[in-house]
């Protein structure tokens, strides 16, 4: 007998797909980009999508920070050490607003990040409604793209340009604000995700123009003192061992950034320091010496080039760098090139020269020695029983053999830690370089872990930065990843404190700290620690951090009033370097 039509009504129902909601659509979009890890936290305007998540805790693993501001420098942290987009979900009003400062923190250091903010209901969009702020207006200057889903049918094409946006090109953050509408209301069409791999209005160049490489290679060819700076570009691209190459055969000295730290192994013959502010003495200095300056995959910031009109003024500049705006921005370039640093070096390396430039390495061997005998001797090999900054970070370096995961916070530690950790694995420095943000390194460094669990990863944080973030103590236990944080204590906020000394006639205006027991925090939030003072019972203190297998906090007390140096005067001539 063959089917009734009732019957038969009811199998073509059952063979239609079922329509997801918005919230639903949101879930699967992450599952089918190939997301495993959310960092967030819930409330109303983005509560159905964490009803929907409750479906999918076997297929996303959903991290529950302290703060939304942890949300985003976890997820920063965890998207440094994977080069891929890390994923943060938070609530609309303040929730939305606690993420601006990791969203311009990302903007700046070329971090990908894509943010999911829950909104108000449609019909309430504009009437001030409880927990409503223009999110999309707040973020468009320090986002690479933001947009606004009304539609739940938008939600896996959104999320698919979300995710090539912020990976491709010069990274950076994207955020999606979905209205609570959004969320609930069922797709009105088959769910349907496909990865985007282009977009006709952004069109990142990744593979350099013959004509441009061509130019530079003769340069390089031609130079007689040639210069590398190597930057975060390097280790977005994964470079390292395409720069190795270059540098070895060209011959050319080579420094790295601030955030393209660990490109170089620090041992390696060529490899000169960093510049900067608070950077190698030669590697400053001699800048105003090439006659070639090789710049890859970084941005000329006011940090590296201090006074612009006596910055390399002798030099021919070469410029590798994908994000054509960065390009004449700073610095002219006579030989630009707008590319991937990877795909570039690649293109340059069959046309330079091998070439030995040894008298002219050996240049800025002789501002190393002086350095060295007027600081790091004094810092790594002083008497008395007080700690210097420098001689703990030199011994983390050794005891880890430079291979560990740093992450820093803001600040004096920042520069010691770039200073004395001698980086010898690449892809090993997590810093906030371009906003500066103090309190970044707790909640980054927990992402960097969950990143890549099978690394050492070691916080190094000022007294001042870790109070700007210490909640995430809780988030650090809760997962019980062994993650090791190292507080540098001079109960001072010490890098104002220097150029209040330095700069500021000693006028040491609201600086000094009065600081908790640490200690007693972290066993508070169930993480074990303890402190140590006294310079004979340093090494054994890192020896009880290194080998917890747990999450551990070390309170190093520190010199009070400990200067950085070398020290280039913010606006100065990079040759105008302070040796004490």
């Amino acid at each position: 007998m063959g089917q009734t039509q009732t019957e038969s009504s009811k199998a073509i129902q059952t063979e239609q797909p079922k329509l997801l909601t918005g919230a639903h659509a949101i879930m699967q979009s992450l599952v089918e980009q190939g997301v495993s890890v959310i960092f967030g936290y819930p409330g109303g305007a983005i509560m159905p999508t964490y009803d929907a998540l409750y479906d999918y805790q076997d297929k996303l693993k959903h991290i529950l920070v302290r703060h939304e501001q942890g949300a985003g420098h976890a997820a920063q942290g965890y998207a440094r050490m994977l080069n891929k987009a890390g994923v943060c979900m938070v609530t609309s009003g303040p929730g939305a607003t606690n993420l601006i400062t990791p969203i311009a923190d990302a903007m700046l250091d070329s971090t990908p990040l894509v943010c999911i903010v829950g909104q108000v209901k449609g019909n309430l969009l504009g009437t001030d409604a409880f927990q409503e702020c223009d999110v999309i207006g707040m973020t468009m200057p320090i986002t690479k793209w933001n947009y606004q889903v009304v539609d739940a049918n938008e939600i896996p094409e959104v999320i698919s340009k979300a995710f090539y946006i912020a990976e491709s090109g010069r990274p950076g953050p994207v955020l999606i604000d979905i209205t609570r509408t959004a969320q609930t209301d069922l797709m009105t069409v088959p769910f349907s995700y496909e990865k985007c791999s282009s977009i006709i209005s952004y069109r990142p160049r990744v593979e350099p123009k013959k004509e441009h490489v061509e130019a530079a290679a003769k340069l390089i060819n031609e130079a007689k003192r040639p210069y590398i700076l190597a930057g975060h570009g390097v280790l977005i691209s994964n470079a390292e061992d395409d720069l190795k190459a270059f540098v070895e055969k060209s011959g050319a000295p080579v420094a790295t950034t601030l955030l393209g730290m660990s490109a170089m192994d620090a041992d390696h013959p060529l490899f000169v320091g960093w510049p900067g502010m608070h950077g190698n003495y030669g590697a400053n200095v001699l800048t105003n010496s090439c006659d070639v300056l090789i710049a890859i995959g970084m941005r000329f910031d006011d940090r590296i080039t201090g006074d612009l009109n006596t910055y390399a003024k002798q030099a021919k500049v070469i410029h590798i760098e994908i994000d054509p705006s960065e390009i004449d921005k700073n610095v002219k370039a006579d030989a630009p090139i707008v590319g991937d640093a990877k795909a570039t070096l690649q293109a340059l390396l069959p046309l330079i020269n091998q070439a030995d430039h040894s008298d002219w390495r050996n240049e800025f061997k002789k501002f190393e020695d002086e350095e060295y005998d007027k600081i790091n001797k004094k810092e790594l090999f002083h008497e008395g029983d007080q700690i210097k900054m420098g001689e703990a970070v030199n011994l983390l370096s050794e005891k880890t053999k430079g291979e560990a995961v740093v992450v820093t916070d803001v600040g004096q530690h920042q520069m010691i830690t770039n200073r004395y950790y001698r980086f010898k694995k690449n892809n090993s420095i997590v810093t906030s370089g371009g906003a500066g943000t103090m309190g970044f390194a707790l909640p980054a460094a927990f992402g960097a872990k969950v990143g890549v669990p099978q690394r050492e990863v070691v916080a190094v944080i000022g007294d001042g930065g870790f109070q700007m973030t210490l909640q995430e103590l809780g988030t650090i236990a809760q997962s019980g990843l062994p993650v090791k944080i190292i507080i540098l204590n001079n109960n001072f906020l010490g890098m104002v404190r220097q150029w209040q000394q330095l700069f500021f006639d000693n006028r040491y205006s609201f600086v000094e700290l009065q600081n908790p027991d640490f200690i007693t925090i972290a066993k508070g939030f169930g993480i074990d620690g303890h402190t140590v003072k006294n310079r004979g019972e340093l090494s054994a203190s890192l020896d009880t951090l290194l080998n917890s297998d747990k999450p551990y906090l070390l309170e190093i007390v520190c010199e009070k009033e400990e200067n950085v140096f070398p020290m280039v005067p913010a606006g100065s001539c990079v040759t105008n370097v302070r040796l004490e």
